[in-house]
C-alpha cells in the first residue's frame, strides 16, 4: 500500500479574548512603542484589538465603533497609524505613537454593506482612499487626509452590477495612473481607471457576489473567491485587459477572503466551511487544508515574514507557521 500523506500541522498558536467573531486582521509594521511584531483584529463586537505575538496577549483594545462590527483595518506608511472601518459607518483613523490610542480623523461612509475599503499610499503624509458610495453600484475615491473627492466611479446605465463587495486600488510601477480592481455583487471583477473615471475592462468570473479578491502586480495576475464554490484566478495584459486563465474548484461553497503572500508564493483562502486553505500562487496547486476552527473562516493575512493568521466566527485567531520565507 502507498504510504499516506502526513496530515498538515496545527496552529503554532491561537488567540483567544476577542470575546465575539473576528471579522478582519491585518499584520502591522514592527513598533517600538507597541513591541514587534503585532496583529490588529477587528471583531463583530466593535473593537479592535492589537496583539503582541511575542506575548501573544493584547497590548491595547480600540473602542471606536459603538458596538457595530469592524469589517476592515489597515495600517498607513508610518506605521503609527490606523484605519479602521466599522458597521456604523465611520472610518476612523487612530493615532497609535507613543502609547496613544486615540482618533484623529473620520470619514463618514454612505454605504451599509460589507465592503472593505482600500487604501493606496503616495508617500508618507498622502493617500487615495476608495469607500462605497452613495448608489448602489458606486465607489468614492478620496484624497487623504484632506478628504477630498476624487471622483465618483459609475457603472454605465445599462450595466448593473449590483454593489461593490471588495475594491482593491493599484498602480503599475511605472506609471503614476491610480486603478481600482472592484468586485461586484454579480460575480463580475471590474478595472477601473480612476483619472480618466472610465471602466478598462469587466470580467464575469463567478456567478455568486464576489467576496474578496487579492492582485499580484508583478505577474499582472489576480485572484478572486465568491459565495460559491471557485476561485478564479485571471490576468491582466498590456492594454489593460482582464481574462480569466484558471479556474479552482472547492469542495465547499463560500470564500470569505483571499489573500497572496507577500513574496508572491503562495495564496490563503478563509472557507465557510471552516476551513483555511493554502494554495501554491503560480501553479494553483493546493498544498494544505488547515482544519481547525469550528465555525466559518471569516478573514486570513500574511506576515511579511510569512506568517499566517486567519480569524473565524468561533472568536479564536489561529496562527500558523507554513512554508517559511526563503
Amino acid at each position: 500500500m502507498a504510504a499516506l500523506s502526513p496530515p498538515p500541522p496545527g496552529p503554532t498558536f491561537v488567540l483567544r479574548g476577542t470575546q465575539s467573531p473576528v471579522n478582519t486582521l491585518h499584520f502591522g509594521p514592527p513598533s517600538q512603542a507597541l513591541g514587534s511584531p503585532l496583529l490588529f483584529s477587528g471583531s463583530q463586537s466593535g473593537l479592535v484589538h492589537i496583539w503582541s505575538l511575542q506575548t501573544r496577549r493584547t497590548v491595547a483594545t480600540l473602542n471606536g465603533h459603538g458596538g457595530q462590527g469592524v469589517t476592515w483595518l489597515k495600517t498607513l506608511p508610518q506605521g503609527h497609524q490606523l484605519l479602521s472601518q466599522g458597521r456604523d459607518l465611520r472610518l476612523c483613523l487612530w493615532d497609535l505613537a507613543e502609547g496613544r490610542n486615540t482618533i484623529l480623523d473620520e470619514v463618514q461612509l454612505d454605504s451599509v454593506g460589507f465592503c472593505k475599503s482600500s487604501i493606496l499610499a503616495w508617500g508618507q503624509l498622502c493617500w487615495m482612499l476608495a469607500v462605497p458610495g452613495k448608489g448602489n453600484s458606486e465607489v468614492q475615491i478620496l484624497e487623504m487626509p484632506s478628504k477630498t473627492s476624487v471622483c465618483t466611479l459609475k457603472p454605465e446605465a445599462d450595466a448593473k452590477p449590483g454593489m461593490p463587495m471588495c475594491l482593491g486600488l493599484w498602480q503599475i510601477n511605472s506609471s503614476p495612473r491610480p486603478l481600482l480592481l472592484a468586485g461586484y455583487e454579480d460575480g463580475s471583477v471590474t478595472l477601473w481607471d480612476i483619472s480618466e473615471r472610465k471602466v478598462c475592462s469587466r470580467i464575469a468570473c463567478h456567478e455568486e457576489p464576489v467576496m474578496g479578491l487579492d492582485f499580484d502586480s508583478q505577474k499582472a495576475k489576480g485572484v478572486s473567491g465568491s459565495a460559491g464554490k471557485v476561485l478564479a484566478v485571471w490576468s491582466l495584459d498590456g492594454q489593460q485587459s482582464l481574462q480569466v486563465c484558471k479556474t479552482q474548484e472547492l469542495t465547499n461553497p463560500g470564500i470569505a477572503e483571499v489573500t497572496i503572500r507577500p513574496d508572491h508564493k503562495l495564496l490563503a483562502t478563509a472557507g465557510w466551511d471552516y476551513r483555511i486553505r493554502v494554495f501554491h500562487w503560480r501553479t494553483m496547486k493546493p498544498l494544505a487544508v488547515l482544519a481547525f476552527h469550528s465555525a466559518s473562516v471569516y478573514c486570513v493575512a500574511f506576515a511579511t515574514d510569512g506568517l499566517l493568521a486567519a480569524g473565524s466566527k468561533d472568536q479564536r485567531i489561529s496562527i500558523w507557521s507554513l512554508y517559511p520565507c526563503p
